[in-house]
């Protein structure tokens, strides 16, 4: 590609993100982006009950709290009764691609490097943990790791690239375990814990939305934990060998609070949210941002309003993010000092792709386009 082709590919992206993150605004903070249609649309967009999301029709009632937006058009979704699916279409029509004799597992991560290869993660205490991947679509699947111990509770899944890839535990012997591949998901190794903190009291992490473990660029990696007294965020600069650990400030102390996902933008900025995931308990200081790679954190100054399960960067932009989760769908266009609610719908989890797609999904067989 020449040059001024990537300047024109650059700023046709910068102007969509822009007229994207104007479209959610609410009227009291909508701005210009470029146009009088623009900002006008971004004023009338938000009445009361309107939502941003365009609900896609999956076919099933099942949670999807596993996620994984490849671009505008394709997407996976993972969720409970061991259920996969995947679209190729910007969600028209789903294909159930459930690996077979998974209904009794309950799969809360997905990780998509196209519309063919795939690695989902089940959860649960002993062998109900597992990973299984797919090279066809969903076609066929192989099971490539099985928890042996009964200890262990898996969690979250992330990668690094198509070939490089984590998976986290809740802590055994005091440390939190971590499991590594290096070809895609077919084979997985258990790194040494020497350079893992140790864990606090009753400290996990939580397979609420397959954001607690995540990674920006080649080797950074970072645990989001809860239950403990502190919620705290641990980081890892060489995948997930040596880990540093800093206090979220999003309050803990209760098997049900803490933080839940995470978010980077790959220049150092990050983004916690979470709370108390308990129906009607409140989540006070359920936000918190990070400006030097998660050495430490500061509150966000209006935090969303409720407990949140899943957090994410507009693509291209380093102030523009979404957080989701049971009551409602918060944008944040100042990098996540403040949150403003833009959509009352339940979802769990959120992901967004380089071409400006964004996804969300949750309970009752809901998975959603954004489309402004």
């Amino acid at each position: 590609m020449t040059s001024m082709g990537k300047t024109r590919r650059t700023v046709a992206v910068g102007l969509g993100v822009a007229a994207l993150a104007a479209c959610l605004l609410t009227p009291a903070q909508a701005v210009p982006v470029g146009s009088d249609h623009e900002s006008t649309r971004a004023k009338d967009h938000r009445t009361a009950g309107a939502t941003i999301w365009n609900l896609k029709a999956t076919g099933t009632d099942v949670r999807f709290r596993g996620l994984a937006a490849v671009s505008r058009t394709t997407a996976w979704v993972a969720g409970s009764k061991g259920t996969v699916l995947r679209t190729a279409d910007g969600g028209r029509t789903w294909r159930n691609v459930s690996p077979p004799e998974a209904e009794g597992l309950e799969f809360r991560d997905v990780e998509a490097f196209d519309r063919r290869r795939a690695v989902v993660l089940a959860i649960g205490e002993g062998e109900a943990s597992r990973i299984l991947h797919t090279t066809d679509g969903g076609t066929t699947w192989t099971e490539s790791f099985r928890n042996p111990d009964p200890r262990a509770f898996y969690d979250c899944m992330t990668f690094f690239d198509a070939r490089h890839g984590l998976a986290m535990s809740d802590p055994v012997d005091g440390a939190f375990r971590i499991l590594s591949t290096r070809d895609g998901g077919r084979s997985w190794h258990l790194l040494p814990s020497t350079g893992m903190p140790p864990a606090q009291q009753g400290e996990a992490g939580f397979a609420a939305s397959g954001q607690c473990l995540v990674s920006s660029g080649p080797r950074d990696v970072w645990l989001a934990t809860g239950g403990g007294a502190t919620a705290r965020v641990l980081h890892s600069a060489d995948r997930g060998l040596n880990w540093s650990v800093a206090e979220s400030g999003i309050p803990a102390g209760d098997p049900a609070r803490g933080v839940f996902a995470l978010a980077f933008d790959g220049r150092g900025q990050g983004l916690a949210v979470g709370g108390d995931y308990r129906t009607g308990q409140p989540s006070p200081q359920a936000a918190a941002v990070s400006r030097d790679g998660g050495r430490s954190w500061r509150p966000s100054t209006t935090p969303p309003p409720a407990y949140r399960s899943g957090v994410t960067w507009l693509p291209h932009s380093s102030v523009a993010a979404l957080a989701v989760g049971p009551t409602g769908t918060d944008l944040t266009v100042d990098g996540g000092r403040s949150w403003h609610t833009v959509d009352t719908g339940s979802y769990d989890t959120v992901d967004c792709t380089a071409d400006t797609g964004c996804w969300a999904s949750g309970e009752k067989g809901r998975v959603a386009r954004l489309e402004p």
